[in-house]
């Protein structure tokens, strides 16, 4: 599914900042210093049998603890999941991970979760599934989104 299409279609507005490829938070910062929004960090997991998945939004200051995000989700031995899968259930690639994946997760079988302080934020930066662009959403719309695809995230103080 088309991002934009998707976004435009629900009439949510968003800026977008076109931009030089960027693969990690650090070079993010360093060309997106004039961006608005919460920026973010959003990490593919799988549980140990690969049954499970989760996309994990949180700060891009924070550093996540899997065994402590393994002991609150119930699952055991959380782990980045291969490119592969992520192509499979979000349709991206590594370094385009967005909250925005789950408009290529019709059935749900990706489970969202967020931080807390991402939750609070007025309006996110997030990659439309490419690299090469950042767009601030403000979360009343991600809201608007997550409604729209019947999308439930679990908000947890990470």
């Amino acid at each position: 599914m088309d991002v934009f299409e998707t976004l435009n279609g629900l009439s949510i507005s968003y800026e977008k900042f076109d931009h030089a490829p960027v693969y990690t938070c650090e070079e993010a910062n360093l060309i997106n210093t004039h961006i608005s929004g919460a920026k973010t960090k959003n990490l593919f997991l799988r549980d140990r049998k690969g049954k499970r998945h989760f996309l994990v939004v949180v700060s891009d200051e924070k550093q996540v603890d899997l065994n402590f995000l393994s002991d609150c989700l119930d699952v055991k031995q959380l782990s980045f999941a291969s490119p592969e899968r992520l192509d499979k259930y979000l349709g991206t690639k590594p370094g385009s991970v967005s909250i925005l994946g789950v408009i290529n997760d019709p059935d749900g079988f990706v489970e969202l979760i967020v931080d807390q302080d991402i939750w609070q934020s007025e309006a996110l930066q997030c990659h439309p599934l490419v690299n090469t662009s950042t767009l601030v959403i403000k979360l009343s719309d991600i809201e608007t989104l997550f409604e729209h695809l019947g999308r439930v995230s679990k908000i947890i103080k990470l």
